[in-house]
């Protein structure tokens, strides 16, 4: 899809806040700095949509990003980073679930993970909540630029295996350098509200 036009809508707390209307909604999930702000950046062909940054935990809203009338992206904040206090990741934790759980206009999660690396134990646990609720979910896997392409299979079947993915749920290697696996994505985001 090329994208011409993206506004960040919102950036909410609370269900009544929450963009009014029926356009689908796709979360991005992920552990702190694990790369949804470049993913968002590349799907959306722009450079600093999706603020980047070099201190992990730095989400603490959903961000509402409307692209193109079509759809939205959420952003939420990053799980699993330690430098925020048990109760604010409780907050960001209650505020996420409430979110996922009841907001009818969300069609998929994206969940982000690290091609490089095993999917951390937050990583196997938002999936699997994903799944109790029965949520569809598209797996990016990110920084596949940073791996030999002979080793990405292996890569690949570690992240499926570890998270025990579903028959059904896509997995899709991504770089946000190079744009690999971007059309791809977007051929899973839009196969949930076409």
């Amino acid at each position: 899809m090329k994208v011409h036009q993206v506004e960040l809508v919102i950036s909410a707390v609370r269900p009544e806040q929450y963009p009014e209307g029926d356009l689908p909604e796709f979360a991005l999930a992920g552990r702190s700095n694990v790369g949804k702000s470049s993913f968002i950046n590349k799907m959306i062909g722009r450079n600093s949509m999706a603020r980047i940054s070099s201190k992990p935990g730095k989400t603490q809203t959903l961000n509402f990003y409307k692209i193109e009338e079509t759809l939205y992206y959420v952003d939420v904040p990053g799980y699993g980073y330690a430098k925020v206090s048990k109760k604010e990741r409780e907050a960001w934790g209650k505020m996420i679930e409430t979110y996922i759980t009841s907001r009818d206009q969300l069609r998929a999660v994206i969940l982000i993970v690290d091609l490089r690396h095993p999917p951390t134990n937050d990583d196997v646990m938002m999936y699997g909540f994903l799944k109790h609720y029965g949520i569809p979910c598209i797996i990016i896997a990110t920084k596949a630029d940073k791996i030999p392409k002979s080793k990405w299979q292996k890569h690949l079947k570690v992240t499926r295996e570890s998270l025990n993915l579903e028959e059904g749920d896509e997995l899709i290697m991504f770089s946000s350098e190079t744009g690999l696996g971007k059309d791809k994505a977007w051929d899973a985001i839009k196969s949930f509200y076409k």
